[in-house]
């Protein structure tokens, strides 16, 4: 029996981005907030100093920063008729475990999603005809517009310092920023971090190929900021320790660099770590949610009371939490009935490898989010007829490392090993550059989350499933861009050019992205959404999934964590301005 703890107004699952953006938000409001955190407290004075948060074996090749799967695992297939197998260690993306979550170890690359990704299905309809759509693509519209939530994005921006340059302020088409992005009613607040050479020289071919370079929006500061909680941010030095790093410097925007140090000195925030939640209580009814049974680290069981459930874990495990506490209707693939584990998406990339002669490039000097991007084939920048496939991406030139364990490039044709081996990587590394494409990827009637009827983890409860596999509008896609940007690469003269475009079937042991989106996407229609417009669970109106990728209808062109963070701040406003005060369904 769970001994049972004072009750609390509010119990947040999970303190990455959205836990300590809402955490801080309602904490503020008067609210008595506590924060539940499966993995342990990280802060960056004690976990990231310079003095050794650059250790690339222990960070970038052991993972130190990231989920075990003795903690918690997932089980994985690509087709219905296949048996899923457990991920036995975490490769193909890489959940993030502790304060701060994936907050903590990502790039910094900080997009908005374009204006006609939120009304994504009726665009694309009213453009081209339904006949466009394959009829099991199952990808609909947000329940919000760009509009409503540029406000929520100059906000999260705000907090991270975000460094860029606008391509469309308030309407007007700005010079040197990107043509295709939506309105915004401000520039970042940073301007764009310093460009490598290799970079340039990539943005140089963009232009001749005519097509429009600018620089990648960052949350690797360019200069020294403070952010609207009165936080001091550092700026970027360039260490190339970014992806699957803290940061020591101060620099790289996360909850521990801008939300954490205000949110901790509320008297009325606490947070409890290496404690996993275990179940969301609901009452008699069904209807409302009591609170939240967890575990400790010693294994004791407790219930905390509260009044309001934020869940806002990792996006695979919102799902799974949902699932395992009878929340929301399964989804079933079979019927195309149900919602929970519905629209389970990825991303789709690619990459050409140039090597380039006569050029020094220093790849070592770089950042998580630095580079020379183009959107010209990004969403529905440009006309899919005839093409075959709908969907698009950004890509370009982005130096995040050159780090000497994981980096070794060789011209084709060198061997495996040996002297000869280590001098073409002594001859090559300078002079070798890896472009990308960073593409959509919509959403399936046969690619879903539910819960596995073999494989349980360590408390008895059913694992979470992956049922994905690339489809092939996104492998038509990604061939498609991938020959674009090697075009604008030859234009770079190389001395050797290596295109990459994504092939199926999907590979869990082979590091993509860790951009999981779907499983309880928000909508206007509870037949084909978990959450309404405001990330309320329409089943139960006191619990709510605020902002995690859990939420996306489909995954588009770009990173989700700018998306993420905007959601979090809409779905504050709407809690603190709607639901407090009339506690409900918000409809």
């Amino acid at each position: 029996m769970p001994r049972k703890l004072p009750r609390k107004d509010v119990v947040i699952i999970g303190l990455g981005w959205t836990g300590a953006i809402l955490g801080y938000e309602l904490a503020t409001s008067g609210l008595d907030v506590v924060a539940i955190e499966r993995g342990p407290w990280r802060d960056t004075a004690n976990d990231f100093p310079p003095a050794y948060a650059p250790d690339e074996l222990r960070y970038a090749v052991r993972l130190d920063l990231f989920l075990r799967t003795q903690q918690d695992t997932l089980t994985v297939r690509n087709k219905t008729n296949q048996t899923a197998l457990p991920i036995r260690q975490f490769a193909g993306f890489l959940p993030g475990n502790g304060v701060g979550g994936a907050g903590v170890h990502w790039n910094g690359q900080t997009w908005r999603f374009l204006p006609t990704d939120f009304n994504l299905r009726s665009h694309l309809e009213q453009r081209y005809g339904k006949q466009m759509l394959p009829d099991d693509m199952t990808i609909q519209d947000w329940p919000v517009s760009y509009d409503e939530l540029e406000p929520y994005y100059d906000r999260f921006e705000k907090l991270c310092g975000t460094s860029g340059k606008a391509g469309n302020l308030r309407g007007q088409i700005l010079p040197g920023g990107n043509p295709f992005e939506g309105w915004r009613s401000s520039d970042y607040p940073t301007p764009p971090l310093k460009q490598n050479y290799g970079q340039t020289l990539f943005a140089e071919a963009a232009r001749k190929t005519g097509h429009n370079p600018f620089p990648q929006p960052a949350s690797n500061l360019s200069e020294a900021y403070t952010n609207p909680l009165g936080i001091r941010m550092g700026q970027c030095t360039y260490c190339g320790h970014c992806e699957r790093f803290g940061c020591g410097n101060y620099s790289k925007s996360s909850p521990q660099t801008c939300v954490l140090p205000a949110l901790m000195r509320l008297p009325n925030f606490s947070a409890r770590t290496e404690s996993e939640v275990t179940k969301i209580n609901l009452d008699s009814t069904g209807k409302r949610a009591t609170g939240v049974t967890y575990v400790d680290s010693s294994g004791e069981e407790w219930e905390q009371p509260a009044d309001l459930v934020l869940v806002c874990a990792f996006s695979l495990f919102n799902v799974r939490l949902l699932l395992l506490s009878g929340i929301g209707t399964p989804y079933d693939p079979q019927t195309g009935q149900g919602v929970v584990g519905r629209n389970y998406a990825y991303q789709t990339t690619s990459s050409v490898g140039v090597i380039l002669k006569d050029k020094i490039l220093n790849p070592f000097i770089a950042t998580g989010a630095n580079g020379m991007m183009i959107d010209d084939y990004n969403g529905d920048n440009f006309d899919h007829s005839g093409l075959g496939f709908v969907g698009g991406g950004y890509m370009g030139a982005g130096q995040s490392n050159a780090r000497p364990i994981q980096t070794h490039p060789v011209p084709s044709g060198t061997p495996k090993w040996g002297a000869a081996w280590k001098k073409a990587v002594a001859e090559t590394y300078q002079s070798a550059m890896r472009l990308s494409t960073h593409g959509s990827s919509y959403s399936y009637r046969d690619c879903y989350l539910d819960l596995d009827p073999t494989y349980k983890d360590r408390f008895g409860r059913p694992l979470m499933r992956m049922t994905f596999d690339f489809h092939d509008n996104e492998l038509k896609m990604s061939a498609y861009l991938t020959d674009r940007l090697a075009e604008i690469a030859r234009a770079l003269d190389p001395v050797e050019l290596t295109a990459t475009p994504r092939t199926g079937p999907y590979n869990a042991n082979i590091y993509q992205t860790t951009h999981n989106t779907g499983g309880t996407v928000m909508g206007n229609d509870p037949a084909t959404s978990v959450v309404n417009r405001y990330c309320q669970s329409w089943d139960v109106s006191n619990v709510f999934i605020p902002g995690g990728a859990s939420v996306f209808p489909q995954n588009h062109g770009y990173n989700p964590t700018n998306t993420v963070g905007a959601l979090a701040y809409w779905t504050a406003d709407a809690i603190r301005n709607r639901y407090l005060k009339n506690p409900g369904p918000l409809g």
